[in-house]
């Protein structure tokens, strides 16, 4: 099977890695080399870690020599299935779908790796609304085993068998669930590590304090404002206005001071400062 993956970053990289250790042809695109070569190298890096723990079942330059990475959207023509990894926008998002329906062979399948955009719209935008379905992947994608497979309102049976086969070859855990703003999974995280933003700008504690009682209190693994910043506080900032604009309940409004703290550009890890410095 040949699988495509569109962007190279954090998601995008994890997804093409596990589809190459799973046996695809993977082909992966992004707008620049520099994007491409930094993907590579998390990916080389991440393979290497893995093969010393003993995990995988070829070597890291075999794995490796499944992947082709481009910058050209004409590689995706002979594609069984394109997954979309890119900016969390969805202008920027259905104008790349527009560009793939022309592209993808017709009986390709194009899948986005969105948590929140509707799928419906993105569906219709590609032109081929029958083949279209989401596939929300959890980050880090080589570790959590969870796919959220999202049908839009067209999708066929025959996609959402194919994509949740697809997982399941990719040694993933596919549970679906229909179109609706957020989905199941952040609808339900993205107002709970909203409402621990709230409680910091409300001064009901210290954020180290919120995440602590999180985790000893609710075992959970990681805190909610460590989790926002690992997310990135301007993904969560675009979740919970895509909730509130497509759910229209005040509950789903984003906390001020996450607002604040993204015109500020205080991002979380990957701009090095947010509710913790990194």
């Amino acid at each position: 099977m040949k699988f495509g993956v569109i962007g190279a970053g954090q998601m995008g990289g994890g997804i093409a890695q596990v589809a190459a250790q799973s046996g695809f042809s993977v082909v992966v695109q992004d707008v620049k080399q520099e994007f491409l070569d930094r993907g590579r190298a998390v990916i080389e890096k991440s393979l290497a870690k893995l093969h010393e723990k003993g995990r995988l079942t070829d070597t890291p330059d075999v794995i490796l020599g499944r992947m082709e990475f481009t910058t050209d959207l004409n590689a995706f023509a002979d594609c069984d299935l394109v997954v979309e990894a890119i900016v969390e926008n969805e202008g920027v998002k259905g104008d790349l779908f527009r560009q793939l329906g022309q592209i993808v062979k017709p009986d390709g399948i194009l899948a986005s790796n969105t948590s929140s955009i509707p799928i419906t719209a993105l569906a219709s935008a590609s032109g081929r609304p029958d083949k279209f379905i989401g596939m929300h992947f959890m980050n880090p994608v080589p570790l959590m085993q969870l796919v959220e497979v999202i049908r839009g309102y067209s999708t066929s049976d025959e996609t959402a068998q194919f994509v949740t086969q697809t997982a399941e070859r990719m040694g993933k855990t596919p549970l679906a669930c229909n179109d609706f703003p957020g989905f199941v999974s952040n609808r339900i995280l993205m107002p709970m590590l909203n409402e621990a933003i709230q409680c910091v700008m409300e001064g009901v504690a210290e954020p180290e304090a919120i995440d602590g009682i999180m985790k000893l209190g609710m075992n959970h693994p990681m805190g909610p404002l460590t989790l926002a910043d690992f997310i990135g506080l301007d993904t969560c900032l675009a979740i919970m206005e895509v909730l509130h604009r497509g759910l229209g309940d005040d509950k789903y409004r984003p906390s001020p001071l996450l607002r604040k703290m993204v015109q500020a550009g205080l991002l979380g890890r990957k701009s090095g400062q947010g509710f913790y410095t990194y």
